[in-house]
């Protein structure tokens, strides 16, 4: 049986450890899923507060799956940099959200829908997209190795 370097495999017990920030974000979001429309209802006066100009929580879907990605990117490491490997993010998020959405199929006064799939992976698209730009990515390696 063939060992390998820690160093090179992509999933080791170190870089499984890197992966907590995406599970522990993973849960937020499904937390997130689980409020009733009233009560997704009664949070959003209190943002508008503060962002007059926001009428629904749907930009939370881009921000949410942007954040997800970036978790993945992070647990994953250098190799993320590889074209297949960020496909493979956008679609484990896009994934995920369908998860998100049939979840939410179960939840008082809220409702699937597929264009909230399509805001998740765009808001993941849009983390892979602006980690390729060299600039950023040669910050990022130095963060997420």
């Amino acid at each position: 049986m063939k060992q390998t370097d820690s160093k090179t495999a992509i999933f080791s017990f170190p870089r499984a450890v890197r992966f907590l920030p995406a599970v522990a974000w993973m849960a937020v979001i499904f937390i997130l899923s689980a409020r009733t429309g009233d009560e997704i209802n009664t949070i959003l006066p209190f943002f508008q507060k503060f962002l007059p100009f926001m009428e629904d929580f749907n930009w939370g879907h881009f921000l949410a799956y942007f954040i997800l990605a970036l978790t993945i990117d992070y647990g994953i490491g250098k190799k993320g940099d590889r074209f297949w490997i960020k496909a493979g993010i956008v679609l484990f998020c896009g994934l995920y959200g369908i998860s998100d959405e049939y979840h939410q199929s179960f939840v008082g006064g809220r409702m699937p829908d597929p264009m909230d799939v399509r805001n998740d992976m765009i808001g993941a698209a849009l983390w892979v997209a602006l980690a390729a730009v060299p600039p950023i990515r040669k910050v990022w390696r130095k963060i997420a190795p």
